[in-house]
């Protein structure tokens, strides 16, 4: 199963198309159950996803790989290793084990500033002592590795890739990764909930790229797979992505991604390519 649980819905409302808030602890524990029968064997959470890892540790996570980020060391810390090592141990204290499969930068950038080989250091110390198995970065966009990858090796790279933002494959990214041996897991499949909308509940900022969405839905129109289908086939057929991170904000929908993963619909998905930072990236969409 290529899948893997996002689970920031565990710790904060998320996602522009989000109706219910926050995942409720019972429900967690069911998706977490449902998750693991299914076959899912990863979970990505982050510090800065609110309760996400203090949920996690609740309900227990025995069998998952975990994949947690760090946010941004600040700008006024004296001793970014001690800070670094800190936040781990509270993070794992909150998941409740000894060990993580993954931890994650999730401000790339910083390890081009003047603390960045001893960030680096301390993530390398992490790994050598047995607490994280493999260290990286969580992106924004593939341009990020250009300044990166000379200077680091990275053991995971998590980035942004579905049918409107392919940055990760047309700049090559996705092969120079993969032939660097490092483990790709991408995120963002459903553009935070936006391809699922029907056309007339788009929000109204989103209409500069009402032709993309025309031809969106006019596509879902004249097939029988569904949005959830397709925009899950879609990073699902590269061979060279190890898991696709999909959250879901209850049960219900999490049993309607994994019954969508399994259709394996030989259909070309439209092209709805698209470059515009305003769109691909959520962080510029600004409040909801």
């Amino acid at each position: 199963m290529k899948l893997a649980l996002g689970t920031v819905q565990f710790g904060m409302p998320y996602g522009i198309a989000n109706q219910t808030g926050q995942v409720a602890l019972p429900q967690a524990q069911a998706m977490l159950q449902l998750a693991s029968a299914s076959g899912i064997d990863t979970l990505d959470t982050a510090i800065a996803y609110g309760d996400s890892e203090t949920c996690l540790g609740a309900v227990g996570t025995q069998g998952f790989k975990l994949v947690t980020k760090l946010p941004a060391v600040p700008d006024d810390c004296a001793d970014a290793s001690d800070w670094i090592q800190q936040q781990v141990r509270a993070s794992l204290q909150r998941l409740g084990v000894t060990a993580v499969y993954g931890l994650l930068l999730h401000r790339s950038e910083q390890l081009l500033g003047p603390n960045g080989a001893a960030l680096f250091q301390t993530l390398q110390a992490l790994k050598e002592a047995g607490q994280v198995q493999k260290v990286g970065v969580s992106i924004y966009s593939p341009s990020e590795l250009e300044s990166l990858t000379p200077r680091y090796h990275f053991d995971l790279v998590q980035a942004p890739f579905n049918l409107v933002d392919r940055r990760l494959y047309v700049t090559g990214w996705m092969q120079r990764l993969k032939d660097d041996d490092v483990e790709i897991h991408t995120r963002s499949a459903f553009l935070q909930g936006l391809l699922l909308m029907g056309q007339a509940n788009i929000p109204p900022k989103f209409s500069p790229w009402k032709g993309l969405w025309e031809k969106w839905h006019h596509w879902l129109a004249t097939q029988d797979a569904s949005a959830v289908e397709a925009c899950l086939a879609f990073p699902l057929s590269f061979p060279e992505i190890d898991r696709v991170v999909v959250g879901a904000d209850s049960g219900s929908q999490l049993a309607q991604i994994l019954s969508a993963a399994k259709c394996q619909s030989k259909r070309v998905v439209p092209d709805l390519q698209c470059e515009d930072e305003d769109l691909i990236n959520p962080a510029s969409w600004g409040a909801p």
